[in-house]
């Protein structure tokens, strides 16, 4: 039985106070919470707030992104040992709007899950397609195509460190969040496609989320497809309450 997981991803929000301030209010909130893991993606100034406000809890913190190599002359960079030594769990690769705006490929997302993998972090590895893809029907090849770019270098047993999120670029921060499903539908092809590279079994194992306009009205009917395993949550997960909500679910 698949673990399931809600991520929340504060992209480029919240201060160090503010990082502290929310999980204030999520901790006691969810204090009796143990139906599905739950990490949130701070921005890098805010990870040791983060860090030090979950110690304790059941909430594990992710990185938004990384560089693939582990130091070296790359102003502005951050990479996996630090974040490691930052206290970090997973970092978030190959968002979509890393790929759109900062020039992200399935190359990069290949060395940067084998950075995360080296220091001994998880990936939470994003693949979708855009609303020209979807609509000319090619959402398919592009989702194969990102995975098998994405997961080149791995075994099966690496598959263990990797969460894939599907999230479809059109449904992303625009309101539109695909039907359940539609994205089910995506889901059960990203397990498809996996068990032709990694096995069956690997398949079965490997956890994957959904990513797109996610909020607590919407949560219940994606979680109850069988192929959907949790959520990579964008701007509902920046208010305690909302993220609080989207983490229950269906459960009391």
């Amino acid at each position: 039985m698949r673990r399931p997981v809600i991520t929340g991803n504060w992209k480029m929000f919240k201060t160090r106070a503010a990082a502290r301030e929310f999980f204030d209010a999520l901790l006691p909130a969810i204090a009796g919470v143990d139906h599905c893991d739950i990490v949130v993606a701070p921005p890098f100034t805010a990870l040791d707030a983060a860090v030090e406000a979950a110690r304790g809890s059941r909430v594990a913190v992710a990185a938004q992104d990384l560089h693939w190599e582990s130091e070296g002359a790359f102003t502005g960079e951050v990479s996996a040992p630090m974040l490691a030594d930052a206290g970090c769990a997973y970092s978030i690769v190959g968002h979509s709007e890393r790929r759109q705006l900062f020039g992200e490929t399935d190359e990069t997302v290949r060395r940067k899950i084998r950075a995360l993998m080296d220091a001994g972090l998880s990936a939470i590895a994003c693949v979708g397609e855009t609303l020209e893809e979807r609509e000319s029907g090619e959402a398919e090849a592009t989702v194969r195509g990102q995975l098998a770019g994405g997961l080149a270098e791995l075994t099966g047993s690496g598959l263990s460190h990797i969460i894939v999120a599907y999230e479809p670029v059109w449904a992303i921060g625009t309101g539109r969040t695909a039907t359940p499903d539609v994205a089910a539908a995506m889901h059960g092809v990203i397990r498809d496609a996996v068990a032709g590279r990694f096995g069956s079994a690997e398949a079965e194992a490997l956890r994957i989320l959904y990513g797109g306009s996610v909020k607590p009205g919407n949560i219940a009917e994606l979680m109850a497809q069988p192929d959907i395993d949790g959520a990579l949550v964008g701007g509902a997960s920046l208010d305690a309450a909302s993220f609080e909500s989207i983490v229950r679910y269906p459960a009391p």
